[in-house]
């Protein structure tokens, strides 16, 4: 039966809570979208008379779908070039979602997408829904089709493994913003010792290059491992700028709700750099750079205003 208009706008309505429920589920922004047209197709389809709460439908048939996009993208990632890690999402997109708690945040920040690849699929559709979303653990359960003292028990242990590997506290937006500008500033100039006084001993530097980008395999560790590794990233040399097509510009920004440094040539954005700001310094950077997991940041950024670049490299 075709959807009337009414039916079409309670779609709508609920798109957006949609698309950042599936970007949390998912780590990808792009698969996301699918899920959320997956949704629509199946929500077309239905028999709608019978459909007493539509935003409880739709929450419950997305978050399966994202189950089970989650099983297929598991046995893809065995075969991934290199190191996986989520799609960013720049500063203003609705794929965000809530940003007004702590928990929220968090929960769509680079550091904890990374951490729920190593949960089941039921702990991660648990943890975001209760955390990010604050659905009851009775309606998670329906949602799931698990009983309520399952998902009380699911959501513990989701919430210790993530707590265990999240003890850090929070550093409040100006204060993280202006470190990530001095540590781009301490990388662009070569200043090895000031960058491992801005990074914890225990920092760590991934990169996501997806086969298509140069980016190590493995990760670094250790603060003055990684400062050197950015000392040689933002050193001058013709086959980067031959590489990427130009001198690009630098911008320190906003992804994934923390400060983040965005790398452009003519509106294009070719790297997000997510940096992980903690009271002892930089914990970790997670560097994003294949291209493909770029069309979505580039698509938000040439359609925002931004100030001047903080620089240009290479």
């Amino acid at each position: 039966m075709p959807l009337s208009s009414d039916e079409v706008e309670v779609f709508e309505h609920s798109r957006a809570r949609l698309e950042a429920i599936a970007y949390r589920l998912l780590g990808s922004a792009s698969d996301a979208e699918d899920a959320v047209q997956d949704t629509f197709l199946r929500w077309q389809g239905a028999d709608r008379e019978h459909v007493e709460t539509p935003e409880a439908w739709l929450t419950k048939v997305l978050t399966n779908v994202c189950l089970n996009q989650l099983t297929s993208a598991r046995a893809r990632r065995e075969t991934y070039v290199g190191t996986w890690l989520p799609e960013p999402v720049l500063a203003g997109d609705r794929m965000l979602g809530p940003l007004d708690t702590a928990e929220q945040r968090e929960s769509v920040s680079m550091a904890v997408l990374t951490l729920l690849e190593r949960l089941s699929p039921n702990e991660r559709a648990v943890y975001v829904l209760r955390e990010a979303f604050g659905y009851s653990h009775g309606e998670i359960a329906e949602i799931l089709g698990i009983t309520e003292s399952n998902c009380q028990q699911t959501y513990r242990r989701a919430k210790q493994h993530v707590t265990a590997e999240r003890a850090r506290a929070e550093v409040d937006r100006a204060t993280a913003r202006k470190i990530v500008a001095e540590f781009l500033t301490a990388a662009n100039n070569g200043e090895i010792q000031r960058l491992v006084e801005l990074l914890t001993d225990d920092a760590t530097s991934t990169a996501d290059g997806g086969g298509k980008i140069p980016a190590r395999a493995a990760p670094i560790v250790g603060a003055l491992a990684v400062a050197k590794f950015l000392r040689g990233l933002f050193k001058p040399a013709d086959v980067k700028r031959d590489l990427v097509g130009g001198s690009p510009a630098v911008y320190v920004s906003t992804a994934n709700g923390a400060p983040a440094v965005v790398v452009v040539i003519d509106d294009r954005v070719i790297g997000v750099m997510s940096v992980e700001v903690t009271p002892e310094g930089v914990a970790a950077i997670h560097n994003q750079v294949n291209p493909d997991k770029l069309a979505r940041a580039t698509r938000q950024w040439s359609a925002s205003e931004h100030e001047e670049p903080t620089l240009h490299v290479w």
